[in-house]
């Protein structure tokens, strides 16, 4: 007889395997953390020994679980909000409260609380994007888990990193210092189309090819950022994502709940994973992703929870269940996703989805050994028919719950054993979590001013570039044409040229923030006739040194401003008003393939009317902001500039 470490036996054993085989005594032998056989309990116990023998009577012996999309560090932020639009919940609360409280042990606890929950429930492979993720990482490993930890990267600043430079070179240095792991595989995630560049996704998926890794990413979650996508950029966010690279390397997309006939067919092709979350696509009320299009078109698609905080957990099992109902309810097609199939999703189908299909997903010889037995003689799943042999499917996709798995195994090792955590402690996590949620809570009850909130809440809101550069310059009637004889540089291109009168009011908080209020006049012919109103919000701005230009970086959004400026005065109650009024002609330039605004400026009712001289640009990249400061100076050497007309304020600083 053969020896082998541990031998599951006398369960029903749903292997998961190409022909689907059920073995209703079955036995599954594991030796060094792979399965080595799998069939009836006589067979195998007539053919091995075991180190240990766990019974499994009245129970099924399953795949472990695979989540293919979840954030969960965000475990911490469980209940923090609900009932919102996603942008509302996102960039008014989620946003807010990560850059405040996010740090590696953030995300280290929250991960260990995620893993303490999800092997509780069965999974035993989980997908991550998130912030710090060597301490998703290291969380996961110490948890005995299989997981794909995907380091975030957008243009926005992050927690872990002030611009998308920094956060690919952390991304970078996390995937070589994980290379090779046997359960953890380290990766980029680019956020998704509407938070990152092309050049992010380019770079990222550079990155995974070098690695071997697949990208993360969301796609196509709602109606609005699908259609703001065909507006935008004249694709799909699915075809975009193939546009710039993403699919010329395994990619695991997020959701996909609005994807398209040609999205699924692109996905197809790529062989990319489609990874719906359908509790948090209800909650967020962003749509049911096409399961059974899907499916029929061959996209490989798996199943996630998304983060906590918009879930509120981490339970497959429910994620199944709703992999079969949704289609369901929807179509009036009772057999639209079978049990069978929506089993499928969370095991052998959603391991595909993610690229592991190679090691785990089936319970198959020479697969490793991640493994969950679940008890099937409970109140809620009782009595229990067998005349058809997969009406196991039934039973695990309509009648178990997460809280009925006994026992969990990752590559053979025992992490669960008699519903016992043996690689976590759980009451020392949940303490650790609640001291955590206490700074947080103490946080939004003290908070007075939530300016961000209040003007998402008015809608239309877009995030503009974090880098400015700008400099002014106080004119003599002399300097103003060497302005002129510098537009006529044969190393100046002019895109654009346009002459207008802007009403700026400024409301200005204790906290440095403000919003300016613009009334846009265009004067040149041909100009819209029509004012433009806008909204800008402000953060706080820091400056970093450069001897010839301003370089600040600070978070900025933009919204249509179609209120009075007495309605906005009451609603946000600004510390302080400043009002400029100025004439602006304007000219959009391009200096060695660097975009510029080179404004001439007048100055209405103040002590020092100029005229000014501004040069000015916007980046998301401090890298490239240090260039474009460069050029600056470039520009105003070859004006003939002097350095002591030079004026590093901005308009509302002089008129302060």
């Amino acid at each position: 007889m053969e020896h082998v470490d541990t031998l599951l036996t006398g369960g029903t054993v749903v292997t998961m395997d190409e022909e689907w085989r059920i073995f209703a005594d079955g036995a599954v032998a594991i030796r060094d953390g792979v399965i080595v056989a799998v069939g009836p309990s006589a067979e195998l116990a007539a053919r091995y020994t075991a180190a240990e023998t766990i019974d499994c009577r009245d129970c099924a012996i399953i795949p472990g679980l695979i989540n293919g999309h979840a954030h969960v560090p965000m475990s911490l932020l469980r209940g923090l909000v609900a009932d919102q639009q996603l942008d509302v919940w996102l960039f008014g609360y989620m946003f807010p409260v990560e850059s405040q409280f996010v740090d590696p042990d953030f995300s280290y606890t929250g991960t260990l609380l995620s893993c303490a929950e999800m092997i509780r429930g069965g999974t035993t492979t989980f997908v991550d994007m998130y912030y710090f993720e060597e301490e998703v990482a290291r969380a996961a490993d110490e948890a005995g888990m299989r997981a794909i930890c995907g380091q975030t990267v957008m243009r926005l600043p992050t927690p872990d990193a002030d611009s998308f430079d920094a956060g690919i070179e952390r991304a970078r240095r996390f995937m070589a210092e994980w290379r090779g792991h046997p359960r953890i595989i380290a990766t980029v995630a680019p956020h998704a189309p509407y938070t990152c560049t092309d050049d992010i996704y380019r770079q990222a998926s550079a990155l995974c090819a070098e690695f071997g890794a697949p990208l993360i990413t969301h796609l196509s979650e709602t109606a609005r950022e699908v259609e703001e996508s065909i507006r935008d950029r004249e694709v799909t966010p699915i075809r975009y994502a193939k546009r710039v690279g993403a699919f010329d390397v395994p990619c695991i997309a997020a959701h996909c709940v609005h994807a398209t006939e040609d999205d699924m067919r692109l996905l197809r092709e790529a062989r990319a994973g489609a990874v719906p979350c359908p509790t948090s696509n209800l909650k967020l009320a962003s749509g049911v992703a096409p399961f059974r299009r899907m499916i029929e078109t061959g996209v490989r698609v798996g199943l996630g929870t998304d983060g906590p905080a918009s879930n509120d957990d981490q339970d497959m099992f429910t994620e199944i269940q709703l992999a079969a109902l949704l289609p369901k309810g929807l179509s009036g097609d009772p057999t639209a996703v079978p049990a069978r199939e929506a089993f499928a999703l969370a095991t052998c189908w959603g391991a595909r989805a993610v690229h592991l299909d190679h090691l785990i997903g089936s319970l198959v010889v020479g697969k490793r050994a991640d493994i969950a037995v679940v008890e099937l003689r409970r109140l809620h799943s009782a009595p229990r028919y067998t005349y058809a042999a997969d009406a196991i499917y039934s039973h695990l996709v309509y009648s178990s719950r997460a809280a009925d798995v006994r026992d969990v195994l990752v590559d053979g090792k025992l992490l669960l054993r008699d519903r016992h955590l043996q690689t976590l402690d759980e009451e020392a996590i949940i303490a650790r979590a609640q001291a955590i949620a206490a700074r947080i809570n103490e946080f939004l009850a003290t908070r007075e001013r939530n300016l961000l909130a209040k003007i998402l809440a008015l809608g239309g809101v877009q995030q503009a570039e974090i880098f400015e550069i700008q400099v002014k310059a106080r004119l003599q009637p002399a300097d103003v044409e060497r302005v002129l004889a510098l537009l006529r540089n044969p190393a100046i291109t002019i895109t654009k040229t346009s002459e207008r009168t802007q009403y700026d009011t400024y409301f200005v908080f204790a906290n440095g923030e403000r919003i300016r209020i613009r009334e846009d006049h265009r004067t040149d012919p041909g100009a819209r006739p029509q004012p433009k109103y806008t909204l800008t919000l402000m953060a706080e701005a820091r400056r970093v040194d450069h001897p010839k230009a301003m370089m600040l970086s600070r978070a900025r959004y933009t919204a249509p401003a179609d209120h009075t400026v007495r309605f906005y005065r009451e609603y946000f109650q600004p510390d302080r008003i400043e009002e400029i009024e100025k004439r602006r002609r304007r000219w959009r330039i391009l200096y060695k393939d660097h975009d510029f605004a080179i404004n001439l400026d007048t100055l209405a009712g103040q002590p020092d009317p100029g005229p000014f001289l501004e040069i000015k640009s916007r980046t998301w990249s401090r890298r490239d902001a240090e260039r474009r400061a460069e050029l600056i100076s470039e520009l105003l050497e070859l004006a003939g500039i002097s350095d002591e007309a030079l004026v590093l304020q901005e308009y509302v600083e002089l008129a302060a």
